[in-house]
């Protein structure tokens, strides 16, 4: 397994790569591609994979447990539970199927997907359950905008490792007030879709892109590399691209290794302007 660039994930402390493997839609593609991509990865030392019970129904559960077999120890794994199975009971349960489908005795981090009809202390009580019974190590949030992270806080059960929040070059409404609640909190910020969801942004022709491409060629690099590196510029934050192909994933990993100086943020910053606050943008 490769070196590549870590840091504290939130507060377990434990070294996670910057850059990890994302397996949403992993079901939609050619299994064998995909197969080759985590497995490609895991060599490279992306070693954070990221799914939840509700990619493909469990299949992209099943697809990461066929490419961790064997390397399990390598990993840090991260599953999710829907909201509509967040109850105390529900929890326990769905966190016990996810652990049967990906063949594994524990999840390293186990996330409540977004906030639903179940009281949200239902959930982190469960949370604390599956903590004590050594199923889960960490326990986080995703899609939460400050108001559900101070609700949070108010049950007196401790800081989420992590939220993981859309974000991208494009995205930025989390840099407003989310992003630094976390950071002083040290809760991690690990960045979904962190490409977004347009090819425009890094082959289009517009004044934007064209920054983009001007700042790879400046780095040696591509215009994907610079988009997750100016995300990775905050100290607590973490991506999950997802992990489309052997070729990508080689192309993400080197992404951890660039570093920008502070003219092309703010150049970058310039490009794509931050826009006013608003809520938490979800897909």
């Amino acid at each position: 397994m490769a070196s590549i660039r870590t840091r504290p994930f939130g507060s377990t402390r434990r070294p996670v790569p910057l850059v990890g493997q994302g397996t949403w839609r992993a079901d939609e593609a050619d299994r064998n591609t995909v197969l080759a991509a985590l497995r490609r990865g895991l060599d490279l030392g992306l070693t954070h994979i990221d799914t939840a019970e509700m990619y493909g129904s469990g299949e992209a559960e099943r697809i990461v447990a066929e490419a961790i077999a064997g390397r399990r120890d390598e990993v840090f794994l991260v599953s999710k539970v829907l909201p509509h199975h967040a109850s105390l009971r529900g929890t326990v349960s769905a966190c016990e199927q996810s652990l049967a489908r990906l063949k594994t005795d524990r999840l390293d981090g186990y996330l409540l997907h977004w906030r639903g009809a179940p009281a949200l202390a239902e959930t982190i009580e469960a949370f604390a359950s599956l903590q004590r019974a050594g199923k889960i190590l960490s326990w986080g949030v995703s899609n939460f905008d400050v108001d559900d992270l101070d609700e949070l806080v108010a049950l007196g059960a401790g800081l989420p490792s992590c939220n993981q929040v859309l974000y991208h070059i494009a995205e930025r409404a989390i840099e407003h007030a989310v992003l630094p609640w976390c950071a002083r909190r040290d809760v991690a910020v690990v960045a979904y879709t962190p490409f977004g969801v347009s090819a425009q942004l890094y082959e289009g022709r517009s004044k934007a892109a064209r920054v983009l491409a001007e700042v790879a060629r400046a780095h040696e690099a591509t215009p994907r590399q610079v988009a997750l590196a100016f995300l990775l510029r905050h100290p607590n934050t973490f991506v999950i691209p997802k992990a489309a192909s052997p070729e990508h994933v080689a192309e993400n990993a080197a992404a951890a290794a660039l570093e920008l100086d502070d003219e092309d943020i703010a150049r970058l910053e310039a490009a794509f302007p931050r826009g006013e606050a608003r809520a938490l943008p979800t897909l």
